[in-house]
């Protein structure tokens, strides 16, 4: 069995990750894929319980510093790999996840309160070798997408403690996202997330079918190519 592929989406808040990862799984069901959705913290009962105690602001309550946040978004990650994304992985199935490795570089990494040496352990131990395969960074400007997250919040939901954050914070995770792009040519693509959702949805489809389907289907003709050339030799012998 062909293994899955790894797709992760990443930008600030407000940039429409959610929509565009319900809209790619769709896609991909008429390719005739399989695949599956999570996100980050979270994606297993274990990293969910971690989600709220991050985002809920109980964290802080606990005393809880930057360091010792940053561990425990390495720990629900590492639960998320081994109990969910590599097993789908391994079944052939594709993996599109809302956050992942690249948001712990922008919202800790960037941070002077956190060690860099601190942060390439944890992500080397967190995600085990499993980088995704492609990533999706949707950039929009700091306050469109805080207005956008304001906008589509239920009124009972409550605004999560990042979203409460300085502007500036957040044009600052901009711009990191932006350069961790440029750091990351071969796996990273950036997509305008001001435009429709029908068109950032285009330039998501595109991307993977050139990359991803396109190269896997050529690679499986090749495999099987082979196969047939070995069973007509073994035939002639």
């Amino acid at each position: 069995m062909q293994r899955g592929k790894f797709i992760t989406f990443e930008g600030g808040e407000g940039v429409g990750k959610t929509t565009q990862i319900r809209l790619l799984s769709e896609y991909l069901k008429t390719k005739g894929i399989e695949c599956i959705s999570s996100r980050e913290p979270g994606g297993s009962p274990w990293a969910e319980a971690v989600r709220h105690v991050l985002l809920s602001g109980l964290a802080d309550k606990m005393g809880l510093g930057p360091s010792g946040e940053a561990i425990l978004f390495a720990a629900a990650r590492a639960d998320h790999v081994d109990s969910k994304i590599e097993p789908a992985l391994e079944q052939g199935k594709w993996v599109l996840c809302d956050r992942f490795m690249d948001s712990t570089r922008v919202y800790q990494g960037e941070s002077d309160d956190v060690a860099p040496e601190l942060v390439d352990s944890l992500e080397r131990i967190a995600i085990n070798g499993h980088k995704p395969d492609l990533t999706f960074i949707l950039d929009l400007r700091a306050d469109v997408g805080l207005h956008r997250a304001n906008a589509r919040r239920k009124a009972s939901e409550a605004v999560d403690r990042f979203e409460r954050e300085d502007i500036t914070i957040h044009e600052n995770r901009r711009n990191a996202f932006l350069q961790l792009a440029t750091r990351n040519p071969d796996r990273c693509r950036v997509i305008d997330a001001s435009q429709t959702i029908d068109e950032i949805a285009f330039d998501i489809w595109r991307t993977v079918e050139n990359v991803l389907i396109k190269p896997a289907k050529a690679e499986q003709e090749k495999r099987d190519a082979d196969q047939t050339s070995e069973q007509n030799e073994a035939e002639e012998a």
